[in-house]
């Protein structure tokens, strides 16, 4: 099966990319060693799938500040890599946080995105919507998930301690509890050899992500939406989408039964017919 790799250089950030597959273009944002680990090789017969870092993934060549991970740059960033990759008009992919970023650039680049797909995500990164996912686990009886999330955080702070640069992955594997269907499940290859700018995380994740308003010019967003979910996510949990869904032209929702926060992996075969059949229903 085709499969290409390189660089794409913007700004002073090295921008990884993988290509793998045959068919329609898929554009993944996020971590292209990240994300290409967790879709299936039988989709990849189907779509051509390419991962492409953003700047909190990519390496950094020159010096950098908050100015360099603002919502214009990064989804600029995006179109340059498409146009790198020599793509015309693709189905865009964004997973949890990168889903807003999807989001954004299909606002501003229209004409370049036919299809959008946004898994594992919520519709805000709101203190409410927080508390409504704390609500969520709490009121799951499932106490061995509990009492390893329990465990985990206590390891959590002298795993932060002396705030090391992989912060962001560090967390994410001791939250495996509120991710996957499976709370013993170990994550780690899936991040190994992972390269994160925490500064990006810090100030994206911490500061744009809770005042982006996914309603904001949605009667002016006329493609497909896919939004795949996990029942047993209890990051971003499937209830939180009832007040919103009704402001999306064309909204599919799909809820995976035995999934957390990546239903392409945990339920890859259902995943791949779910989205395989909408694509099909959506030319």
């Amino acid at each position: 099966m085709d499969s290409q790799s390189g660089t794409i250089t913007v700004d002073g950030f090295e921008l990884g990319y993988c290509v793998e597959g045959t068919g329609r273009d898929v554009l993944v944002v996020g971590s292209a060693l990240y994300y290409r680990r967790t879709f299936s090789s039988e989709l990849r017969h189907h779509l051509r799938l390419n991962f492409v870092d953003h700047r909190g993934f990519g390496r950094a060549t020159a010096s950098y500040s908050d100015a360099s991970f603002e919502l214009d740059v990064l989804v600029d960033d995006i179109e340059e890599a498409r146009r790198a990759l020599g793509l015309s008009e693709v189905v865009l992919l964004g997973h949890s946080g990168h889903g807003y970023l999807a989001m954004a650039y299909a606002h501003k680049y229209p004409h370049a995105v036919s299809h959008i797909i946004l898994l594992a995500m919520s519709p805000d990164s709101s203190m409410k919507s927080f508390k409504a996912a704390d609500r969520y686990l709490e009121e799951s009886v499932c106490p061995e998930r509990k009492a390893r999330l329990t465990a985990n955080m206590a390891r959590l702070p002298d795993e932060l301690a002396g705030n090391p640069p992989d912060r962001f992955i560090r967390r994410s594997l001791l939250s495996g509890p509120r991710i996957w269907y499976d709370f013993a499940y170990d994550a780690a290859p899936l991040w190994r050899d992972v390269t994160v700018i925490p500064e990006m995380f810090d100030y994206v994740w911490g500061k744009l992500w809770p005042s982006f308003d996914i309603t904001e010019g949605l009667d002016q967003l006329y493609q497909p939406v896919f939004l795949g979910l996990g029942r047993y996510d209890y990051w971003n949990p499937p209830h939180l989408w009832e007040t919103v869904r009704q402001q999306f032209h064309d909204l599919r929702i799909r809820v995976f039964e035995k999934s957390g926060h990546n239903p392409q992996l945990e339920e890859a075969e259902l995943f791949d017919q779910e989205l395989l059949a909408w694509l099909a229903q959506k030319p």
